[in-house]
């Protein structure tokens, strides 16, 4: 009976130190995939700099355009590296209006012939189109990371540990904006094109 009491108190500690070490490796894979994603967003940051540069020969006009896109690369790339779960939601809102807005500007590219057939821009736009594949793969990586973190600091006992183990806000998911999650306008992208 006295050694009954030391093996479950042991036994306790060896279960609450393992949920530990759990929650610690699921905060760091989402910092993981965070950075992962960061990485991703870079190489956009990069490619909207250039496709900006080639579409402004033909696309003077398009000004506003331009610059609205050029606006949100610049706040876009000042959020590279933010670890902070309040400010996470905040950067992948941006790096969603950047996403748009560059679809924007690659629909309005279609719209000239001689920049749609510009060497270089169509090299831009495959490359454009495998950043946001990779974007894409990051983001369900990243997802999934946050979901495991979630769930190990959301099911009991998890919450007692998770600020031992400095997990004190839960970082958000990275989702699709809202235009992307609605239903598709036929019609209005053919009237586009």
């Amino acid at each position: 009976m006295n050694l009954l009491i030391p093996i479950i108190v042991g036994g306790v500690l060896i279960g609450l130190y393992g949920l530990y070490a759990s929650i610690v490796t699921k905060r760091n894979r989402v910092a993981e995939a965070l950075a992962s994603i960061d990485v991703q967003l870079t190489q956009r940051h990069d490619l909207v700099t250039n496709v900006l540069a080639i579409a402004k020969r033909y696309l003077e006009h398009e000004r506003g355009l331009m610059d609205e896109v050029t606006a949100l690369r610049t706040k876009a790339a000042q959020s590279v590296g933010v670890q902070e779960p309040a400010q996470i939601g905040e950067k992948f809102a941006v790096e969603n209006q950047l996403g748009a807005g560059m679809m924007r500007l690659m629909a309005v590219a279609e719209n000239y012939p001689s920049l749609k057939s510009d060497g270089p821009m169509i090299e831009a736009q495959k490359t454009y189109e495998e950043v946001e594949t990779n974007i894409a793969a990051a983001r369900r990586f990243y997802n999934s990371a946050v979901g495991d973190l979630r769930n190990a600091v959301q099911i009991f006992p998890g919450a007692l540990v998770a600020g031992l183990a400095g997990v004190v806000t839960l970082p958000p998911f990275f989702e699709a904006s809202a235009d992307d999650r609605g239903p598709v306008d036929a019609a209005a992208a053919l009237a586009a094109g």
